[in-house]
Protein backbone atom coordinates (compact mmCIF):
# COMPACT_ATOMS: atom_id res chain seq x y z
CA UNK A 1 0.00 0.00 0.00
CA UNK A 2 1.13 3.62 -1.07
CA UNK A 3 2.65 5.59 2.40
CA UNK A 4 0.07 8.54 1.50
CA UNK A 5 -1.93 6.14 3.61
CA UNK A 6 -0.60 5.35 6.81
CA UNK A 7 -1.70 8.20 8.55
CA UNK A 8 -4.41 8.67 10.89
CA UNK A 9 -5.55 12.10 9.83
CA UNK A 10 -5.84 14.40 6.95
CA UNK A 11 -7.52 17.73 6.11
CA UNK A 12 -9.17 17.72 2.82
CA UNK A 13 -9.22 21.26 1.00
CA UNK A 14 -11.55 21.69 -2.42
CA UNK A 15 -9.90 24.63 -4.16
CA UNK A 16 -12.46 27.43 -4.57
CA UNK A 17 -12.82 29.39 -8.17
CA UNK A 18 -11.71 26.40 -10.38
CA UNK A 19 -13.59 25.06 -13.05
CA UNK A 20 -13.22 21.68 -11.79
CA UNK A 21 -12.95 19.87 -8.48
CA UNK A 22 -9.40 19.92 -6.99
CA UNK A 23 -9.19 18.44 -3.75
CA UNK A 24 -5.88 18.75 -1.63
CA UNK A 25 -5.18 15.76 1.01
CA UNK A 26 -2.57 16.75 3.70
CA UNK A 27 -1.04 14.75 6.30
CA UNK A 28 -0.89 15.75 10.03
CA UNK A 29 2.09 17.85 9.31
CA UNK A 30 0.57 19.87 6.65
CA UNK A 31 2.51 18.09 3.81
CA UNK A 32 0.34 17.55 0.71
CA UNK A 33 0.29 13.81 0.17
CA UNK A 34 -2.44 13.65 -1.97
CA UNK A 35 -3.87 15.29 -5.13
CA UNK A 36 -7.25 15.04 -7.26
CA UNK A 37 -8.90 16.91 -10.35
CA UNK A 38 -11.82 16.02 -12.01
CA UNK A 39 -12.56 15.84 -15.38
CA UNK A 40 -14.65 18.45 -16.64
CA UNK A 41 -18.02 17.24 -18.44
CA UNK A 42 -17.88 13.42 -17.32
CA UNK A 43 -21.16 11.84 -17.07
CA UNK A 44 -20.29 8.96 -15.39
CA UNK A 45 -17.83 9.91 -11.95
CA UNK A 46 -14.16 9.06 -12.90
CA UNK A 47 -11.77 10.36 -10.08
CA UNK A 48 -8.42 9.94 -9.83
CA UNK A 49 -6.24 10.37 -7.27
CA UNK A 50 -2.27 11.26 -7.74
CA UNK A 51 0.48 11.31 -5.00
CA UNK A 52 1.32 15.28 -6.03
CA UNK A 53 0.02 18.12 -8.51
CA UNK A 54 2.61 16.72 -11.21
CA UNK A 55 -0.23 14.22 -11.57
CA UNK A 56 2.64 11.61 -12.45
CA UNK A 57 1.74 8.97 -10.41
CA UNK A 58 -1.86 7.34 -10.07
CA UNK A 59 -2.25 6.22 -6.78
CA UNK A 60 -6.09 5.42 -6.55
CA UNK A 61 -9.66 5.28 -8.96
CA UNK A 62 -13.22 5.98 -7.79
CA UNK A 63 -15.49 5.08 -10.51
CA UNK A 64 -18.99 5.63 -10.30
CA UNK A 65 -20.37 2.15 -11.90
CA UNK A 66 -23.35 4.20 -13.28
CA UNK A 67 -24.19 7.65 -15.86
CA UNK A 68 -25.72 10.07 -12.94
CA UNK A 69 -27.64 7.28 -10.34
CA UNK A 70 -29.38 8.41 -8.04
CA UNK A 71 -27.78 5.62 -5.34
CA UNK A 72 -24.89 5.68 -7.27
CA UNK A 73 -22.27 2.48 -6.13
CA UNK A 74 -18.56 4.22 -6.15
CA UNK A 75 -15.81 1.40 -6.79
CA UNK A 76 -12.16 2.37 -5.38
CA UNK A 77 -9.57 0.75 -7.27
CA UNK A 78 -5.74 1.04 -5.47
CA UNK A 79 -4.37 1.97 -9.08
CA UNK A 80 -0.60 0.96 -8.33
CA UNK A 81 -2.17 -2.88 -7.36
CA UNK A 82 -4.74 -2.43 -10.00
CA UNK A 83 -7.27 -4.03 -7.69
CA UNK A 84 -10.13 -3.09 -6.20
CA UNK A 85 -10.40 -2.24 -2.38
CA UNK A 86 -14.00 -1.84 -1.52
CA UNK A 87 -17.35 0.32 -2.69
CA UNK A 88 -19.09 3.22 -1.33
CA UNK A 89 -22.86 3.29 -2.86
CA UNK A 90 -25.11 6.01 -1.85
CA UNK A 91 -28.50 5.43 -0.01
CA UNK A 92 -30.58 7.93 -2.66
CA UNK A 93 -33.86 8.19 -0.93
CA UNK A 94 -32.70 7.69 2.32
CA UNK A 95 -29.67 10.55 1.98
CA UNK A 96 -32.71 12.92 0.38
CA UNK A 97 -32.86 14.35 4.39
CA UNK A 98 -29.53 12.91 6.19
CA UNK A 99 -27.00 11.79 3.71
CA UNK A 100 -26.26 7.86 3.99
CA UNK A 101 -23.67 5.26 2.29
CA UNK A 102 -22.77 1.64 2.39
CA UNK A 103 -19.48 0.52 2.43
CA UNK A 104 -19.28 -2.53 0.43
CA UNK A 105 -16.01 -5.19 0.38
CA UNK A 106 -14.73 -6.35 -2.26
CA UNK A 107 -17.53 -8.56 -2.80
CA UNK A 108 -20.04 -6.29 -2.81
CA UNK A 109 -20.89 -6.84 0.81
CA UNK A 110 -22.15 -4.78 3.43
CA UNK A 111 -19.30 -4.03 5.67
CA UNK A 112 -19.87 -0.37 7.15
CA UNK A 113 -21.67 2.45 7.20
CA UNK A 114 -21.62 6.53 6.64
CA UNK A 115 -23.85 9.00 7.91
CA UNK A 116 -24.29 12.29 9.05
CA UNK A 117 -24.48 13.28 12.29
CA UNK A 118 -28.10 13.45 13.31
CA UNK A 119 -31.49 14.58 11.64
CA UNK A 120 -31.92 17.36 13.08
CA UNK A 121 -28.92 19.05 11.96
CA UNK A 122 -28.81 17.29 8.82
CA UNK A 123 -32.47 19.30 8.34
CA UNK A 124 -31.04 22.51 9.52
CA UNK A 125 -27.98 22.55 6.91
CA UNK A 126 -30.39 21.31 4.49
CA UNK A 127 -33.58 23.55 4.76
CA UNK A 128 -32.41 26.89 7.06
CA UNK A 129 -28.46 27.26 7.40
CA UNK A 130 -26.59 25.71 4.44
CA UNK A 131 -22.99 26.51 4.83
CA UNK A 132 -23.50 28.00 8.00
CA UNK A 133 -23.96 24.93 9.86
CA UNK A 134 -20.50 22.21 9.29
CA UNK A 135 -21.16 18.52 8.23
CA UNK A 136 -20.18 15.82 10.22
CA UNK A 137 -20.09 11.63 9.20
CA UNK A 138 -19.13 8.70 11.24
CA UNK A 139 -17.71 5.61 9.75
CA UNK A 140 -19.24 2.45 11.47
CA UNK A 141 -17.87 -0.81 10.54
CA UNK A 142 -19.79 -3.67 13.09
CA UNK A 143 -21.37 -1.33 15.14
CA UNK A 144 -18.57 0.58 16.15
CA UNK A 145 -17.38 4.16 15.18
CA UNK A 146 -13.97 3.99 12.91
CA UNK A 147 -13.89 6.89 11.82
CA UNK A 148 -15.19 11.11 11.96
CA UNK A 149 -15.54 12.91 9.03
CA UNK A 150 -15.86 16.67 10.47
CA UNK A 151 -16.52 19.88 8.11
CA UNK A 152 -14.13 22.78 8.87
CA UNK A 153 -16.89 26.34 8.86
CA UNK A 154 -15.04 28.56 6.30
CA UNK A 155 -16.78 30.46 3.88
CA UNK A 156 -14.43 30.24 1.32
CA UNK A 157 -13.64 26.99 1.14
CA UNK A 158 -14.44 23.37 1.76
CA UNK A 159 -12.31 21.84 4.48
CA UNK A 160 -13.07 18.56 5.44
CA UNK A 161 -10.73 16.87 8.56
CA UNK A 162 -10.89 12.88 8.26
CA UNK A 163 -10.00 11.34 11.81
CA UNK A 164 -9.32 7.13 12.09
CA UNK A 165 -7.53 7.01 14.94
CA UNK A 166 -10.49 5.72 17.11
CA UNK A 167 -9.88 2.64 14.59
CA UNK A 168 -7.47 1.27 16.77
CA UNK A 169 -8.49 -2.98 15.19
CA UNK A 170 -7.44 -1.13 11.63
CA UNK A 171 -11.17 -2.55 10.34
CA UNK A 172 -11.11 0.09 7.88
CA UNK A 173 -8.74 0.40 5.25
CA UNK A 174 -7.29 3.84 4.91
CA UNK A 175 -7.79 3.93 1.06
CA UNK A 176 -11.45 3.64 1.40
CA UNK A 177 -11.53 6.12 4.70
CA UNK A 178 -9.70 9.18 1.94
CA UNK A 179 -12.29 7.95 -0.85
CA UNK A 180 -15.19 8.16 1.34
CA UNK A 181 -14.34 11.93 2.12
CA UNK A 182 -13.51 12.87 -1.50
CA UNK A 183 -16.48 11.46 -2.60
CA UNK A 184 -18.39 13.73 0.24
CA UNK A 185 -16.52 16.72 -1.03
CA UNK A 186 -17.72 15.72 -4.82
CA UNK A 187 -21.20 15.67 -3.76
CA UNK A 188 -21.15 18.56 -1.62
CA UNK A 189 -19.45 20.53 -4.25
CA UNK A 190 -22.68 19.65 -6.60
CA UNK A 191 -25.26 20.51 -4.00
CA UNK A 192 -23.92 24.23 -3.50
Amino acid sequence: MNMAFQFDHYLLRRQVLALTGKFRLYNPDGQLVLFSQQKMFKLKEDIRVYSDESQSQEILLIKARTILDFSAAYDVIDAQANAKVGTWRRKGMRSLLRDEWDLLDVNDRPVGTMLEDNMTQALLRRFLLGKWLPQNYDILMNGQRVADLRQRFNLFRYELDLDISMDTARCLDHRLGVAGAILLATIEGRQE
